[in-house]
Order: structure tokens, then sequence, then C-alpha cells
């Protein structure tokens, strides 16, 4: 077996389920679980009209590349979103969810020919970022997010030394757990840092549709390059899915966008790695990408369940809006397992210790004494947990 298999750290949900063991929730209240970032609201009709009125597409093979409908789709969003404009042969490739590409990617950029090649990865973070460097053979370096300078990265904490080593970079904006949206002077800090040591930076984006304010969408890589006039994003991959825009996270769609050399090298990859998308989904997924009107009424549903659960927990504990996201990142003033546990089975709320989604770093695990609270149930069951947490706060 692959030696680096034993670096792997079981996973959050793993982890949660061995904390609980043995306890008993209150069953005089109805369970809700909020610890997973699963959207539970329903998959617009229309997508799923398309994946019917496309099922003679499982009849043939489907190419790694995609179709140049979806393709052409994923790029006429992108431009309007971003204000950017790709190449749908060149700097497009669609993938079966942005959590098998980042896995692939990492696996596919990474060269074991240099010696002890570093990944930095945000913290906390989602552990795939951990799991693809350490099965690249590569060492992963952590780089906290804390709540002093809204959750901002500090690059200057990474000394010259690691950065010489560095090969990729993964970053997540909209922030997984803390919904922090990088700032464009941040973008260009970590731009400068790529031309001056030649790492690539792969952009998780995938909360990047889930937003307060329909007037102010979140800046993204591609158009933070646009607008630092960087032409052909070097060394920029960016990363997107349906599952949380459009609430598919069965349909396993999203795309890779931006430099157009690593582009082609990473499609290389993927003829062997033997994952292109289905048609039918590939169809539906074009269907998709060219609405907007469904994650407009997505966002309304969110902001509706952020204004009832804040309003509820803000007088008794310090917690705000995030940027963007649907999570709540909610200090516990005590042990975020106990906190986790006890709230489970006092008041049958499921939530993710934040200890579980980040590693020390700098003599700080900055997931302690936090909980990730995923705001993906109805609107009425967001407003009872948020009042069953307060309860269990103010005890």
């Amino acid at each position: 077996m692959n030696p680096d298999l034993d670096k792997l750290q079981s996973y959050p949900f793993q982890k949660l389920s061995t904390l609980l063991e043995g306890a008993t929730p209150n069953a005089a209240l109805k369970p809700i679980s909020l610890y997973i970032g699963e959207p539970k609201h329903p998959t617009p009709q229309f997508i799923k009209q398309s994946l019917i009125d496309n099922m003679a597409g499982l009849a043939t093979y489907p190419v790694t590349a995609g179709t140049d409908v979806l393709r052409t789709a994923i790029a006429t969003w992108a431009g309007l979103r971003y204000h950017v404009s790709l190449d749908p042969a060149t700097q497009v490739i669609p993938v079966t969810g942005s959590r098998e590409a980042l896995f692939s990617f990492a696996q596919a950029v990474i060269d074991r020919r240099k010696p002890d090649p570093v990944v930095i990865c945000p913290n906390p973070f989602y552990q795939i970022y951990e799991g693809a460097a350490l099965l690249g053979g590569a060492t992963p370096v952590f780089l906290n997010s804390l709540p002093g300078n809204r959750y901002a990265a500090n690059l200057s904490d990474i000394p010259d030394a690691v950065w010489r080593r560095t090969q990729l970079i993964f970053t997540c904006s909209p922030g997984n757990p803390t919904g922090a949206v990088m700032s464009l002077a941040e973008w260009k800090a970590l731009f400068d840092l790529s031309d001056k040591y030649g790492f690539i930076i792969a952009s998780d984006e995938c909360y990047s549709e889930i937003y307060f304010d329909e007037g102010n969408a979140p800046l993204g890589a591609l158009d933070a390059a646009r607008q630092l006039g960087r032409d052909g994003f070097p060394r920029l991959v960016m990363f997107s899915s349906l599952s949380k825009r459009s609430n598919v996270p069965g349909m396993r769609s999203g795309f890779v966008a931006g430099d157009a050399a690593i582009i082609k090298q990473y499609l290389l990859y993927r003829t062997y790695h033997g994952c292109p998308m289905s048609p039918p989904v590939q169809a539906a997924s074009a269907t998709a990408w060219g609405d907007e009107a469904h994650v407009v009424e997505n966002r309304r549903l969110y902001r509706e369940k952020f204004v009832s659960a804040l309003s509820i927990l803000q007088p008794v504990c310090d917690v705000d809006w995030p940027d963007a996201a649907f999570y709540l990142w909610l200090p516990t003033k005590g042990s975020d397992t106990e906190f986790a546990r006890q709230l489970y089975i006092e008041k049958n709320i499921t939530v993710l210790p934040g200890s579980f989604l980040a590693r020390d770093s700098a003599g700080v695990n900055p997931g302690k004494n936090r909980v990730r609270v995923a705001l993906v149930s109805t609107v009425e069951e967001c407003a009872e947990s948020a009042r069953r947490i307060a309860d269990f706060i103010i005890k």
C-alpha cells in the first residue's frame, strides 16, 4: 500500500461520529443536523428535467474535456460573473465536482523530482487540501486565518525558505468555515509571491454564489487577476461548482479554469484519471450555468436564515455575518468538542467542532473553541436551532 496513506487523518465527520458515540440526544426535541455543508434547498425542476431529457447520452462514452456546449456555457457564465474572457477550448475543463478536482490537481502539478515540496493550505481548511498534498508526496504547511484581521491570512508568517520549496497554494474564498472573502490587495500580495517563487495557485471558490448583497458579489481570483493586468492568468487555476450554487451536490458537477498551459497538462492527467462527466450531467450542467434566477432565490433563502439566526444568537454570543458562504463560525467560550457533544445531548443539534477543521500551526489551532454551524436546513429549522443554541449558551 502507498505509505503516504498512513499520514492521513480521519475525516472531520468521522471524528464527529467518534465524539458522539454513546451520547443519547434529547428525544423530546426533533433532531437538526447542521454539521455538514450539504445544501438542503430543492433542486430546481428545470435542472432535473434536463437530466431526464438527455438520458440518451448514457449510451455514449463521455469525453474528458467535456462538450463544446458545456465549456461554452461555463465560459459565458464566468465572463458575466467575473468580467473575464475565457477560451472554452483551452482554459476550461468540466470536472466531476470541485472536491475530486482539487485532489487530482495536486497529484498532477506537484513535482516530486524537486526536494521536499511544500503545499500551503489555509487553516482552518477543507481537509481535501491536506490529503491531496500528502498523497502527492508534499508536506502541507498551514497558514492561520484568525479573527483579528477578519480572517485574512498573514503571508509573512511563511518564511522565505518555505516559500522557496512551495509548489502549490490552496486558497478558499469565500472561506470554509470563516466565510471570509479575499480582497484585491490580498490577491496582489499572493500573485507577487507566485511571480517571485513560481508556485501555482489553486483557488477554491465553491461558495462564491452564496452571498447576501445582490449588488456586491465576492471577488474571485480570475477577476482579481484581470483587474491587476495579469493576462492569461499565469500560474492561476480556479475551481467552481454547481453543488451550492444550484443545490445539486449529487450531480457532482464543477469546473476548473485559468492558465491555459496548466489546463492543458491537467487535461492530459485527467484522460488517464478516468473521471469524465456523464453526458446527461453535462447537458443539465450547461442548463444550470445558463440560469441565474434560481441562484438569486437561493441567496434569498440563505439571507433569510442568517437574519433570523443572528437576531437570536447575537444577544448571547459574539457572532457576526460572514462575508459570504452559509456557515456561522461560532465561539464556544470553552472546549469546542465538549460544546458539540453537550449540545447534541441536550438540544439534539449536531454541529462540527472547529478543531476538527484545523491543525496546530505556530502554536495555535485556529478552530479551537469554535464550532461550525451550517445554515443549510429550512428557514424554520435554522431559527429553531438558533433558539436552542441560545438557550444552551445562557443556561
